[in-house]
């Protein structure tokens, strides 16, 4: 048996039928060549010296340390888009809920329930419940990435008048996205234009509080707020004064804590928006996939501590992956080493992301363990790992 790969949280079984024989599955996590994790924090736990790669089956990593794992030579995965659709079907609920007191109105029916006239009542009640149609507003769309891309998409076909804001837009995302989406450079112009507004970006130092008092002061009066990426993102002490004041209509959140929770004008949801057996399904097969790739092949697709790097699958007699620092001259020393060796590269790929680095060598002779330790102590190098 090739690898070993650890559960730290259950993983869909359609995922895990995706290891084929040369792969087993360990109780113990120190002997996994492979860690899968849904929501299980791992900030406190002690990276096993034989872990290779963890795989988050869903989008957001703030349960994972990726800076240690990186220090360690553990690539990060995670499956963005694979939850997309569910949580852009949420977003519209949500947004449907906010419109509409459709939930007043059940609790209303729930407590009607021993009136024999109540189809009656219901008529002379109704009007208690009355909102407003999406269609014709316009909804401002913070991050442009896999799920607010298909949000912006959806609300064209809902009659919305959509603004999309992010910076960062990716070449992939603007192919998909419709050309009637009005993409703002500004986010300012979406706090003071919009009716709905929801936020699809990264939990990061950058963007916790992103939309905080100054941003709901510009708002329309009645904007309606949606979080369903992460509830730091959002300043909620600030939308609760929003609420207070009439500046904010509805908060719509997938994240309950204290703050929010029971709260006027607020609805909140239990983090349901990847609750769907299909998503389920999709992460952890997706998951398995990049693993497997990695593991395999040395290939690393959708890593957010370490660069993407594809090669393919190796056709000649040797496959050489380096983690390493980004640094200057690491890879004059690499060929230097196995140029010492007569070892011919034949083909090479080098790619970077912020402080670290990754280096894939192809090579047409067998590599001894005594070339992988001179490639190894090389100033710089994480991790040295003979694929193939």
């Amino acid at each position: 048996m090739a690898f070993q790969y650890h559960c730290l949280n259950p993983i869909a079984g359609v995922g895990l039928d995706q290891f084929d024989g040369n792969y087993g599955k360990t109780e113990d996590v120190n002997e996994a060549d492979a860690i899968l994790v849904r929501s299980a924090v791992m900030h406190e736990m002690e990276i096993p010296k034989k872990l290779l790669a963890v795989a988050r089956a869903g989008a957001g990593v703030n349960n994972i340390p990726l800076d240690k794992c990186a220090e360690a030579g553990v690539v990060v995965f995670n499956t963005p888009g694979a939850n997309a659709n569910a949580v852009k079907e949420l977003v519209f609920a949500g947004m449907l809920l906010a419109a509409r007191d459709i939930v007043g109105g059940i609790e209303w029916v729930r407590s009607a329930a021993g009136d024999e006239n109540i189809a009656k009542s219901a008529e002379k009640e109704k009007k208690k419940f009355a909102g407003t149609e999406i269609a014709g507003k316009k909804l401002g769309i913070i991050g442009l990435g896999a799920i607010g891309v298909l949000v912006a998409n959806a609300a064209k076909h809902m009659g919305m008048e959509v603004y999309g804001f992010d910076p960062y837009l990716s070449i992939n995302a603007a192919w998909n996205l419709s050309r009637d989406v009005k993409h703002v450079t500004d986010v300012n112009d979406i706090y003071r234009e919009c009716d709905y507004i929801t936020i699809h970006v990264p939990l990061l130092e950058t963007t916790k509080g992103y939309i905080g008092k100054d941003a709901i002061a510009m708002m329309k009066d009645g904007v309606i707020l949606l979080n369903f990426a992460r509830d730091l993102l959002v300043d909620e002490e600030a939308v609760l004064k929003g609420i207070e004041s009439g500046k904010v209509r509805k908060y719509v959140s997938d994240f309950a804590n204290p703050t929010t929770a029971g709260k006027e004008g607020v609805i909140l949801m239990p983090h349901l928006g990847a609750s769907t057996e299909e998503a389920e399904d999709n992460c952890a097969v997706m998951a398995a996939k990049e693993l497997r790739d990695y593991l395999e092949n040395g290939n690393i697709k959708n890593s957010v501590n370490y660069p993407n790097a594809e090669m393919g699958i190796c056709q000649t007699a040797g496959r050489i992956a380096i983690c390493h620092r980004n640094a200057a001259n690491l890879i004059a020393k690499f060929t230097a080493v196995l140029g010492g060796e007569s070892i011919n590269i034949d083909n090479m790929l080098n790619k970077s992301k912020g402080e670290y680095a990754y280096t894939l060598l192809d090579v047409d002779s067998p590599v001894s363990e005594a070339v992988l330790k001179k490639l190894s102590e090389a100033e710089g190098v994480i991790r040295v790992r003979l694929v193939k």
